[in-house]
């Protein structure tokens, strides 16, 4: 848990690139779920995302780096893997996170190579999907795929290359990255979803975009936490498209109306009429079966369903736990509403989790 609240931290890492709808800079966390999702909707396998997954923790330590800066890449890397050091350090199979993240980092192998590959070109369509391209941000992408690293594109992924370019020109994306791309300008406006959880600084409040990386994250930190028969790969894909939905509908609190909120039958009526607008960008096999991916957790039955809803109630109590206790503040909510609103889902995932959390929760609202 240590580690996984020091990830919170990647939040607050402001990047070169801004939001589509350029309300502001996009932060390092909600680019790696857009990286992720991206490897999701390409076909990556559970290794790829999980690099995507990790990717950039290490500025946390170190900041971004935007690739138009010049930049002393001995002394970046020697940084970056100081960092690397610290912070997986701090997790139980730290080593195995840190090997990852270093095979990432070397290009080391097919998965490494794909991963790598996404997260090149996520950062050219956040430029060039927004409806109002800014003409400096355009004119680094263009450099970038004329003569930088994107430059391998032309013959790594040229679907790609074909897309940017038509952009570029002012045309719609064609082949088969173009419903891809389409979904992706969606997804955007992900980041714009405030939740009522604050990053534990209590600096501003969470977006549902890094909500959905952290949720990740937590997946595969605590996968040994899961129960029998749990694919953590599968729950990951869960988890990065749980809240997609919530660009249509937005976040309802879950001690919101006494915690009924999100249960009312008109709330879920529309989720899932936004789902099927959203996966239905996609061709129809692939929607379909995101579709059915969504509505699994939703439905909270499967093995798989059950620790993706519980690691989804348990981070937002982590949150307020680690930053205070402000949101049940805010809600006016105590300890047995907490129990009652958190505790069934999360014991259902994991009961040694819930025994961890729980013991916290009496502890932070023991009278003084």
């Amino acid at each position: 848990m240590g580690f996984l609240c020091e990830a919170d931290r990647l939040k607050s890492v402001r990047r070169a690139n801004v939001l589509m709808d350029l309300s502001r800079p996009e932060n390092s966390a909600e680019h790696s779920w857009h990286v992720a999702l991206l490897a999701l909707l390409c076909g990556a396998g559970d290794r790829a995302i999980a690099m995507i997954l990790l990717h950039d923790l290490v500025e946390i330590d170190t900041g971004d780096q935007p690739i138009h800066l010049d930049h002393d890449a001995p002394a970046l890397a020697a940084a970056e893997d100081r960092a690397a050091a610290r912070l997986f350090g701090m997790a139980p199979g730290g080593d195995a996170l840190a090997a990852l993240w270093r095979v990432f980092e070397a290009h080391g192998d097919a998965d490494a190579v794909l991963a790598k590959r996404m997260d090149h070109v996520q950062p050219i369509f956040q430029v060039l999907l927004s409806p109002r391209p800014i003409p400096d941000h355009v004119a680094i992408v263009r450099d970038n795929l004329d003569r930088g690293r994107a430059a391998r594109m032309a013959s790594e992924w040229p679907d790609a290359v074909d897309a940017a370019r038509a952009l570029m020109r002012g045309d719609r994306p064609a082949g088969p990255i173009a419903p891809a791309l389409a979904l992706m300008a969606e997804a955007d406006r992900l980041k714009s979803v405030l939740r009522a959880s604050r990053l534990i600084d209590n600096s501003r409040r969470e977006n549902s975009a890094e909500h959905s990386w952290h949720l990740g994250l937590y997946a595969l930190v605590l996968a040994p936490l899961a129960g029998p028969g749990v694919d953590v790969g599968r729950v990951i894909r869960m988890l990065l498209i749980h809240d997609l939905v919530e660009i249509d509908v937005g976040d309802v609190p879950l001690h919101a109306a006494n915690g009924t909120a999100h249960a009312a039958p008109e709330r879920q009526a529309a989720e899932d009429r936004a789902a099927r607008r959203l996966f239905g960008l996609l061709p129809p096999a692939q929607g379909d079966g995101l579709l059915a991916l969504w509505r699994e957790f939703e439905a909270a039955q499967s093995p798989d369903a059950v620790f993706a809803k519980g690691l989804d109630r348990c981070q937002p109590a982590i949150q307020n736990l680690m930053g205070g206790g402000r949101g049940w503040v805010e809600f006016d909510v105590g300890l047995t509403q907490v129990q009652d609103r958190v505790g069934p889902a999360v014991r259902a995932a994991s009961g040694p989790l819930w025994a961890w959390l729980d013991d916290r929760l009496q502890r932070h609202f023991a009278p003084a």
